[in-house]
């Protein structure tokens, strides 16, 4: 009994070590990453820039995943993606259970441009390598709508999470209506991707410095591709309704589906 108990209690602070690794590797990489980005934002031209800014950001998060795997007990299982490397343009949509989401799947495309909230761009450890990058904003719907047309008209990949905020009614949120909208206005196809986590850690309900519960397991899936719509508000229902049946089934037991998740929170 008292054997048990130690190993618990043992496991559990190994759970907060991780937790501390694995949030300070992140602040490190991204701190380091700040001084270097800013000068090369206003110095290089926009297409070299935007080059190195997307190769630097793959690289890193690349780095990063295998630091978790290799000292936070992390596991992903990610190769369903590589397939889609070389597929351009193409629109990428996926739920967003966790705030890993986009690091993960940036880690495997080195020239996909992400939509993402406002915030970020002026967020000190985020702003700068985003800028670089040429990463777009979505605090103006025109603006948006124009930047991914001429991201995608270059041959680019573009992400977005249709929930617009990680999810808090699992399986998924509603959706808007941008990706639909994209892809009619430009003749892109949509890919979808299903994102899979063992617990909810880092989802809307669970705070920055709570321990996880490790092992994490995070696994993508590679979903339906639709083509460019003629209609985006009945396209978005579509893609809503597919994401809830995909998401709720999981094809075996060894990842838990972002549904199971929810219940996983004490």
């Amino acid at each position: 009994m008292q054997r048990g108990w130690f190993a618990h209690a043992a496991f559990a602070a190994y759970e907060v070590l991780a937790m501390g690794l694995g949030l300070g590797m992140l602040a490190l990489i991204c701190l380091i990453w700040v001084p270097v980005a800013l000068p090369l934002y206003v110095l290089l031209p926009r297409s070299a820039g935007r080059r190195i800014g997307r190769l630097a950001i793959t690289g890193s998060f690349r780095f990063y995943l295998w630091f978790l795997t290799v000292f936070c007990y992390c596991r992903f299982d990610l190769e369903a993606l590589d397939g889609l490397r070389r597929d351009a343009p193409l629109i990428i949509v996926a739920n967003h259970p966790s705030l890993l989401d986009a690091v993960i799947l940036l880690s495997r495309f080195p020239n996909m441009v992400c939509v993402m909230k406002a915030a970020l761009a002026n967020n000190l450890l985020f702003g700068a390598g985003a800028r670089l990058a040429r990463y777009i904003c979505n605090d103006m719907p025109l603006e948006l709508i124009l930047r991914a047309r001429e991201e995608l008209e270059a041959g680019g990949q573009l992400l977005l999470f249709p929930e617009g905020t990680r999810t808090t009614q699992f399986p998924l949120n509603p959706c808007s209506g941008s990706a639909g909208l994209i892809s009619g206005r430009t003749g892109v196809p949509i890919q979808t991707l299903l994102i899979e986590f063992s617990t909810p850690y880092l989802g809307k309900q669970w705070p920055l410095f709570r321990r996880p519960a490790l092992p994490l397991r995070v696994r993508v899936r590679v979903g339906q591709r639709f083509a460019p719509p003629q209609d985006a508000s009945a396209f978005t229902r579509e893609l809503e309704q597919y994401f809830r049946e995909a998401l709720a089934t999981a094809p075996d037991a060894d990842a838990v589906a972002t549904t199971q998740c929810a219940g996983a929170l004490p």
